[in-house]
């Protein structure tokens, strides 16, 4: 069912075909600026914790509150009164349908209440009880909305909205300190005050230094946080970049609970660099650009001397005079109960322009996990469409980058894949009388020539052979002595080298997979600039650039522009 265009509860369940979606991902603002009322701020929960207290995670919250606030005004009017004796016997079983169903059966009377109690049933005074009940109110139950099968306690919009931020929402997940991601959150602490325990910010060190040292300092903002003399409505739970490996066991090594039903892994990424060089503070005007004129030189060069941005991605830094990278988070996001994951991105910009190129490593680690079909969905932002120059990207992604870095990631995933042995075409042959064939012996010739077998030649696109190992098929019936081939299992491919092997090769890759190596991952556009001017909204724009690059690619993958109020499950 959708309602307003927002997908509910029963609609996810089908998207998902008979499987139940493991995550509600609930999108509060869609946009990256300049329009501040839609700017990112996400809200995930695990559906099977069922709207408990402290289940619901925010992923940044650059809008906050406000978009809360707009949810309850579309959804409270369809809500369910539920009558409260009722409501407390059957709370207890937790089943929201039964409870739906039997209230309907009890003849509850589902008006709202008068708001003079003088007016009850013209049968004289209020009881004490009924006084009671007017006082406080009989649970509502959502039924429409991002919100659906949530009870919230109020007949007020706002009184919900506060509600359900002070007591669902207890972690604030911060990609990076930017404001379009944290305004709303600062904003909204001042009603902090009646919750029963402080809030978490739980970031990279980096992140919660930025906003210890520029936000909750007593100058820009108060000092919320439980730190250096704060009021103590915040406290911080600095997360270790790669996932803490003291926490968790198995599959879950390294990841820490951060909400109820919900456990999450950060890894660290670029989004840009900082126009200030490390050794330049306060000198000359002119130091910006001559900063910025370095860098892209040095950029120049790096890409001249390794001819693919893989290659160059694993083998240099930054030397403490060139302009600081701005550093931007991504999370795993594991659900408890079923082990399914999701990946969501900060800002960032592609590998092939970053002068911090870090993409690589979150590519890798969520290979293995779509090889292991535990990844279901992917968040990332694409703030451009390809009319953006790659000048002016300011840390950010357009379809180009996105395809790119989706195309990296389909060759990890390919790489560990297991490979089954191919029969060689230039593997000699023998026809019935004994006698090699005619194939076979051009096959000798050449190989006498090359000083080099088949299977070490490669393409001739200089591509090199994927597997290090030499598969059976290849082993020629009168060559010298060979290791005895690995199992499938353990023929695996390095990932680096097949990576650098495809960027050497022609950069379109249609038609070569042989399969759709990211079949059924969803990836989800966030951050989408608004323009601000008439005609197609970007989101359309770039969804139809991707589209067509995927087309050509043969990915698997499937798009989505996410929307504010949306509800995304997966």
């Amino acid at each position: 069912m959708r309602v307003n265009g927002v997908d509910s509860a029963n609609a996810g369940a089908d998207e998902q075909g008979s499987k139940a979606p493991a995550f509600q991902i609930i999108v509060l603002g869609a946009g990256g600026g300049p329009n501040e009322d839609n700017v990112t701020g996400i809200l995930v929960r695990s559906t099977a914790t069922n709207w408990a207290k402290g289940s619901v995670l925010a992923v940044d919250a650059g809008t906050h509150l406000a978009a809360i606030i707009r949810i309850f005004q579309q959804s409270l009017p369809d809500s369910i009164p539920l009558a409260s004796s009722f409501e407390s016997s059957v709370s207890v079983a937790g089943n929201r349908a039964a409870r739906r169903a039997n209230s309907l059966q009890a003849g509850v009377n589902f008006t709202r209440r008068k708001n003079s109690l003088a007016e009850h049933n013209g049968h004289g005074p209020a009881t004490p009880s009924q006084h009671a009940d007017a006082m406080h109110p009989s649970p509502r139950l959502l039924t429409t909305g991002p919100f659906a099968d949530l009870e919230v306690p109020f007949e007020s919009v706002k009184g919900n909205a506060a509600y359900f931020m002070r007591n669902l929402i207890s972690t604030y997940l911060i990609t990076h300190p930017h404001l379009d991601h944290i305004s709303g959150f600062a904003i909204n602490t001042a009603s902090f005050q009646h919750t029963s325990r402080p809030k978490r910010i739980a970031a990279l060190p980096s992140t919660i230094d930025a906003i210890k040292n520029h936000i909750f300092n007593d100058v820009i903002w108060p000092n919320m946080s439980d730190e250096d003399g704060g009021v103590g409505f915040v406290s911080y739970m600095r997360l270790v970049e790669g996932g803490n490996i003291q926490f968790g066991d198995g599959e879950s090594r390294g990841y820490i609970e951060v909400c109820d039903g919900l456990a999450a892994k950060c890894w660290s990424v670029s989004h840009g660099q900082c126009m200030r060089k490390h050794r330049s503070h306060g000198s000359a005007s002119g130091s910006t650009q001559e900063a910025f004129n370095e860098a892209v030189s040095r950029r120049a060069s790096l890409h001249a001397a390794t001819p693919t941005t893989l290659q160059h991605s694993q083998s240099y830094g930054h030397p403490s005079d060139m302009m600081r990278p701005i550093d931007s988070s991504a999370f795993f996001l594991r659900d408890d109960h079923t082990g399914y994951e999701v990946l969501i991105f900060g800002d960032l910009e592609p590998d092939s322009v970053s002068l911090s190129p870090r993409n690589g490593q979150v590519w890798s680690d969520a290979a293995s996990k779509i090889t292991a079909g535990v990844l279901t969905g992917i968040l990332i932002e694409c703030s451009y469409d390809d009319s953006q120059s790659d000048e002016t990207l300011f840390g950010h992604l357009a379809p180009r980058h996105l395809i790119a870095e989706l195309r990296d990631l389909a060759e990890q995933v390919k790489a560990l894949r297991p490979r089954e042995p191919k029969p060689s075409p230039r593997k000699r042959k023998r026809v019935g009388n004994g006698k090699r064939t005619r194939e076979g012996l051009e096959t000798r010739s050449r190989t006498h020539r090359s000083g080099r077998t088949p299977s070490q030649s490669g393409r001739k696109t200089g591509r090199q052979n994927d597997n290090p190992v030499t598969p059976a098929s290849l082993v020629s019936e009168d060559s010298g002595p060979h290791e005895a081939p690995c199992p499938a299992t353990e023929a695996k491919v390095n990932v680096s080298e097949s990576i650098t092997a495809t960027a050497h090769g022609s950069g379109n890759l249609s038609g070569s997979w042989g399969y759709r190596p990211l079949e059924g991952l969803r990836v989800i556009i966030i951050h989408v600039k608004e323009t601000l001017k008439d005609g197609p909204e970007p989101g359309e724009t770039i969804l139809a650039q991707l589209e067509q690059a995927e087309k050509a690619e043969q990915l698997g993958c499937t798009f989505t522009i996410s929307k504010a109020g949306g509800s995304i499950w997966l």
